[in-house]
């Protein structure tokens, strides 16, 4: 699974931060403790060195360490009643000193060896959603929200199925390449003209892959060819961070390119999202393409070399119908 490097930093700095709060806490109730009861920091600092000693007694030379090891845990264990007891008697829990991590499988690290592990990912998921949520309406815009009831179900000239049935099944498709959502996963390119719902179901897709962990990054094509012209021409400052933009774009497990064909045309648009689309098919990640032009329409603008690869390896979900935004004004 290909992390996004900026999400994933501001996922660890929040998580960092959290278990520092946590630690915080801890110390403070420590202290709190310690204050009503001397007793208990007594047989803490005594419980912290029991470790030490029960280490000396096992490289002790001449002398078979077990007995004096069991006499250690066992003096350990009466310590850990005694301050039980104590904290009980106090109104405390009894295990209300001992520092747990949240996380038991990876001890609050983050990570089990090289797999991400599953608190940690909550973290980035949140984060993801917080990012994808400043360019998308993912707070209304979701499959279940979807509404069927401003496309005609008169069968549209030249259409063998009206606008309302070809909603239905673009929707049943975008829905369950969702739901399904994996490196088996193909492609798919969302046509139509403008108002007809192929962003609201690209913000759909996007919030139910991220919130099953995988990286996705959403941006139009305008804002996605700007950063590939920063990156290839700007020599400031801002030369890096369009470095790690269009590193995104070839790296996210999904990347969801809205409003292709709206930005200028220029050999660098051509070439970039020639390159684009071929690196992420032969590195086997998906994409999601939404344009206003129809599959020959897309030949002109970018070329035989980008057409062929999107009518070969993208499955073509056409859009058609009345502009919805224009339907809810009246």
């Amino acid at each position: 699974m290909g992390y996004d490097g900026r999400v994933l930093r501001r996922a660890k700095a929040r998580y960092d931060e959290d278990r520092q709060r946590r630690a915080e806490l801890f110390r403070a109730r420590q202290r709190e403790c310690y204050a009503r009861e001397p007793r208990l920091e007594e047989i803490d600092r005594t419980l912290s060195g029991t470790m030490a000693k029960i280490i000396a007694a096992g490289f002790r030379r001449g002398a078979d360490p077990r007995s004096a090891i069991a006499a250690l845990a066992e003096q350990n264990l009466a310590l850990q009643r005694e301050r039980g007891e104590l904290l009980t008697a106090l109104g405390y829990p009894a295990d209300c000193l001992e520092e747990k991590p949240r996380c038991e499988a990876c001890g609050d690290t983050g990570w089990r060896g090289s797999e991400m592990c599953e608190c940690l990912k909550a973290y980035y998921i949140r984060e993801q959603n917080a990012e994808l949520s400043r360019m998308l309406d993912l707070g209304t815009q979701s499959f279940e929200t979807f509404r069927f009831d401003y496309y005609s179900q008169e069968q549209e000239p030249r259409q063998n199925l009206s606008p309302y049935q070809r909603m239905e099944k673009n929707f049943d498709i975008c829905r369950d390449y969702a739901n399904e959502f994996s490196p088996k996963s193909g492609n798919l390119l969302l046509s139509g003209a403008p108002g007809l719902g192929k962003t609201f179901l690209s913000a759909s897709i996007a919030r139910v892959v991220s919130d099953a962990g995988h990286s996705v990054v959403y941006d139009t094509a305008a804002a996605v060819f700007s950063r590939f012209e920063a990156a290839k021409f700007r020599r400031d400052e801002g030369a890096e961070e369009a470095d790690e933009d269009v590193a995104r774009y070839f790296k996210c497990d999904l990347l969801i390119l809205d409003d292709l064909g709206t930005e200028m045309i220029s050999a660098l648009v051509q070439s970039a999202l020639y390159q684009l689309v071929n690196a992420r098919l032969l590195s086997n990640r998906k994409t999601v393409i939404s344009t206003n032009l129809n599959p020959g329409e897309l030949g002109k603008r970018y070329g035989a070399a980008v057409l062929s690869r999107l009518e070969g390896e993208y499955r073509i979900l056409p859009f058609f119908g009345e502009d919805i935004r224009r339907l809810r004004k009246k």
